[in-house]
């Protein structure tokens, strides 16, 4: 498509702009580990020591419940408890032998109340056997790519073949996030499915306004560990910390530091006439051309971005409303940061005009001088 486009390309326009935010020092943690990422975009705001390998303690069962729902999307397929689920030590939903509940349930249970019990059926139950769920395991960190990550069991019990990084929980997350069924159990404060009720252990979603829940960990070697996000004004941002003593308080501050630092900015509307092209072969003088999609980016205070626009100096009649007129990419330094197709908004039909009449010759004037004044005048701007 680019080199389609290069073969139309009138100009390559060059727009310096920046945009203003309010700029603040990073906070201190009591993290070993931390990192704090837009979701939409993927731009690390805050990071310490995010690409250290650590023990990630029950914060696995984020993995653990994606691996499920993509292997088994039937919720309520129903799951028959095996003995052998039940030995599980630390944390539990008390499972019992013969009983029989859906895969859903197990999911609340393995993300609100972190039973490790829930871990170990839905693990059977979806591939068979627990080494062959946590081979898919691996194979799904290592699609997503998450190289410093290694699971060795579906619950986060201590081994040493059993770690992960700030920076890979973050790229999970994210990827839960996009299932909607497991973004809305992760979000649950409280839950009541048959005889049990599940309290979600995350404490922001109570105590941090905007708050859309994740998941907690602990075990006495790995210490706290825990993923959360917050959405605010539409910008949802994902922080994860390990080994935080403090990590309530740490993510809090992660979060205001986040929306207060790097609002998101909006840098195209999708639908939006962002200006019209001269026609040739038509009595139509001009087609609108309008923006595809939405384009956002958090920024902080004294960036600047640029506006590459690649765009034909003419449309050739006929013209076919929504096919591709041209591009619109936003950078920050030589990085791309967002870019949306620019689309002709209506129809334009060709007419049978005689080249060398007179009236082609003014409809010829009239574009050239056209052209030249919306080439002059464009400017990027946010909205």
């Amino acid at each position: 498509m680019k080199r389609m486009l290069a073969a139309l390309l009138a100009a390559v326009l060059l727009y310096p702009f920046a945009l203003r935010s309010a700029q603040a020092a990073g906070p201190e943690t009591a993290a070993a580990s931390a990192i704090l990422v837009d979701a939409a975009s993927g731009r690390v705001l805050y990071e310490k020591n995010a690409r250290e390998k650590r023990l990630i303690a029950s914060i696995t069962k984020l993995m653990t419940a994606l691996v499920a729902v993509e292997s088994t999307p039937d919720l309520e397929d129903e799951v028959t408890i095996q003995p052998a689920d039940t030995l599980a030590e630390g944390s539990s939903m008390y499972l019992k032998p013969g009983e029989k509940l859906p895969l859903k349930t197990l999911l609340y249970g393995l993300l609100l109340q972190s039973g490790n019990d829930a871990a170990l059926a839905v693990a059977r139950h979806c591939a068979g056997d627990v080494e062959t769920f946590v081979d898919w395991m691996n194979q799904r960190a290592v699609s997503l790519g998450m190289e410093d990550t290694h699971f060795a069991n579906p619950n986060g019990l201590n081994d040493e073949a059993h770690y992960s990084t700030a920076a890979d929980m973050a790229v999970l997350a994210a990827e839960v996030l996009r299932h909607e069924a497991l973004a809305e159990i992760v979000g649950t404060k409280s839950i009541t499915l048959g005889a049990r009720t599940f309290t979600n252990h995350n404490k922001l979603l109570w105590q941090y306004e905007g708050c859309e829940g994740m998941k907690t960990g602990y075990t006495q070697l790995a210490g706290r560990t825990l993923v959360s996000c917050a959405r605010r004004e539409g910008q949802l941002l994902i922080c994860v910390t390990l080994s935080d003593p403090d990590d309530w308080k740490d993510h809090a501050a992660l979060f205001d530091y986040g929306f207060e630092t790097y609002p998101r900015q909006v840098l195209a509307t999708a639908g939006k006439v962002f200006r019209r092209v001269p026609v040739e072969g038509s009595l139509t003088r001009f087609v609108a051309v309008r923006t595809g999609e939405d384009v956002y980016y958090p920024t902080a205070a004294e960036e600047e971005l640029q506006a590459e626009l690649l765009l034909p100096e003419r449309a050739q009649a006929p013209v076919t409303e929504g096919t591709i007129a041209g591009k619109l990419s936003f950078y920050l330094g030589e990085t791309c940061v967002g870019e949306t197709y620019l689309l002709y908004d209506t129809d334009v039909r060709r007419d049978a005009v005689v080249g060398s009449s007179l009236l082609r010759r003014v409809l010829d004037f009239l574009n050239r001088a056209d052209s030249a004044a919306f080439l002059t005048a464009f400017a990027p701007h946010t909205s």
